[in-house]
């Protein structure tokens, strides 16, 4: 026989906090290859590049020597010796370090993703400026002490040596795009964001991604550890959700080599994973360096036949990378991580130990108004011919990126007033640590996950 309710002693029930956010189509196309085609040759992204950031760097150029008389020539090899001026082109670095394709076939038999050096630059490369009229070898201390990446557009003022180099003093870049003003948010209200959750094949779901779920759909620990998971309104998955086992190479008449019931087995149980959450909360993914999607950026949304259970509730969204959301009047910039993983690689080790942060890095990238430059260098990227999709057309309110050792967070601003919070959000399966952002106040604080209590 069923008792009577004792209602004061039932658990209070925490409404989820609610956001809206963009429709999905509004950013689709900025990073969409549309139709494919790999006939195209590279140098027409570079000519797009320049062409379009070219006159953003001559502005901010006029106003940083435009004070001071300094003529601009207009072409690189137009430089005239004993003068002092300002030209404008694409970084080349010319390095030993950077990856070859080419050599990379002649060592092996397969195509496979390029070797990962450490770093492009040690203090034996050269750098070079380059325009349509051909390029320019830059030198002197501010070139060797500056973070130049290949494929960042900038402004070097300077003058000619007498070997036909140019000695720069002072250099320029197209500065961050215009922002939008920021919508205020009268209650706390966050986004968390993930990254690396790098499920493998021998345990699809660990007990840490076990209580992370169960923390954001609202779940986990006493009711009075509730009330922030309630206030949660947008969960971003930044990359690397699984971490796939490496197929066999060519042919082989092994059954057991060309088995691939176990992957499937993991997309299964990833799905059912992520449609718990997406079940409470809207869920965003994007894809990583190590997802099944395209090994070159921009990286389209995965395929959502691989989310059979997700693609159920319309809280779920598949992303690019990189990608662009809003929620609640807030636009945000994401990345996995690949773009800034590649900048960290140009640089310079003086002192036995990185001089920026990632988080630093990806607030550089917003000055030099391109997320990706070091593309298709040293970061393979897709051939546009007409346009450049990661030259930024505004300024975003938050720039996240997936894949990182450690979470932090930072600023970049802008000579108009952008202001821009930078996160890099840790990889989960290396630090069980998510990022929330508040979105009122646009502060970050960690969450932490240990199964060693439970």
């Amino acid at each position: 026989m069923l008792g009577a309710c004792d209602f004061n002693t039932m658990e209070q029930v925490f409404e989820r906090a609610m956001a809206v956010s963009d429709d999905p189509s509004k950013y689709s196309k900025v990073f969409s290859t549309g139709r494919r085609s790999y006939v195209r040759q590279f140098n027409e992204l570079y000519y797009a590049r320049l062409n379009e950031l070219k006159p953003h760097v001559l502005t901010h150029a006029a106003r940083r020597w435009g004070g001071k008389n300094m003529t601009h020539t207009l072409k690189v090899l137009n430089v005239e010796a004993d003068e002092t001026t300002y030209i404008v082109g694409t970084v080349f670095i010319d390095s030993n370090k950077k990856p070859s394709t080419l050599d990379q076939v002649e060592k092996e038999h397969w195509i496979s993703d390029p070797e990962i050096s450490d770093g492009y630059r040690n203090g034996t490369e050269t750098v070079y400026l380059e325009d349509e009229s051909g390029r320019i070898r830059l030198v002197g201390d501010v070139v060797d002490q500056s973070l130049l990446v290949s494929g960042i557009v900038a402004a070097m003022l300077g003058k000619e040596t007498p070997d036909g180099s140019f000695e720069v003093a002072d250099m320029c870049f197209a500065g961050m795009p215009p922002q939008t003003a920021l919508a205020s948010v009268a209650e706390d209200k966050y986004v968390a964001f993930v990254s690396g959750l790098s499920a493998t094949v021998e345990c699809p779901v660990t007990l840490e991604m076990q209580l992370l779920a169960e923390y954001l759909c609202g779940t986990l620990g006493p009711v009075s550890h509730r009330p922030l998971p309630a206030q949660i309104v947008q969960v971003v998955v930044a990359g690397d959700v699984l971490s796939l086992p490496t197929p066999p190479l060519g042919h082989t008449e092994d059954a057991r080599a060309n088995d691939r019931s176990a992957v499937s087995a993991l997309v299964s149980a990833i799905d059912s994973y992520l449609a718990d959450i997406a079940a409470a909360v809207p869920l965003a993914l994007m894809p990583g360096a190590q997802d099944p999607a395209d090994t070159s950026l921009p990286q389209q949304p995965i395929h959502p036949s691989m989310f059979a259970q997700c693609k159920q509730y319309s809280a779920f969204r598949s992303l690019s990378n990189p990608a662009f959301l809003e929620v609640d009047g807030h636009v945000l910039l994401g990345s996995s991580g690949q773009n800034v993983d590649d900048i960290a690689r140009y640089v310079m080790y003086p002192n036995n130990g990185p001089t920026d942060s990632p988080c630093e890095l990806a607030a550089k990238s917003l000055q030099w108004r391109h997320i990706a430059p070091s593309a298709p260098d040293t970061l393979w990227c897709y051939p546009f011919s007409d346009r450049d999709p990661f030259i930024l057309a505004q300024s975003p309110h938050v720039y996240f990126v997936g894949g990182q050792d450690l979470p932090d967070s930072g600023e970049a601003r802008g000579s108009d007033g952008q202001h821009t919070t930078v996160v890099t959000v840790p990889k989960f399966s290396k630090t069980h640590c998510i990022v929330l952002l508040n979105l009122r106040n646009m502060k970050c604080t960690t969450v932490q996950f240990s199964a060693t209590n439970v």
